[in-house]
């Protein structure tokens, strides 16, 4: 679900920075990094995982130019079934 956390205090220019950064690193499989030798082991990951940093950089494109990167697409229905007393 997104957060809006690339919204405020952010550019549009750092908010293209930090989505290709996250799509080169998932592309190059680096989401996850462990190495370890016979005494230590060592896991790195990202405070976010990449997936919910390309969907908060697209929300927020969205927000600061939507001109350029449109809305949100918001559908709405309305349905009545059955007799309805006046």
């Amino acid at each position: 679900m997104v957060r809006g956390l690339f919204i405020t205090n952010f550019t549009l220019e750092e908010v293209t920075a930090i989505q290709a950064k996250a799509k080169a690193l998932l592309l190059e499989g680096k989401t996850i990094m462990s190495w370890g030798d016979s005494e230590t082991s060592v896991t790195k990951q990202f405070t976010l995982p990449v997936d919910q940093i390309l969907e908060e950089c697209a929300h927020a494109l969205k927000v600061l130019c939507p001109s350029s990167f449109g809305r949100d697409r918001i559908a709405t229905s309305s349905r009545i079934s059955g007799f309805l007393a006046k």
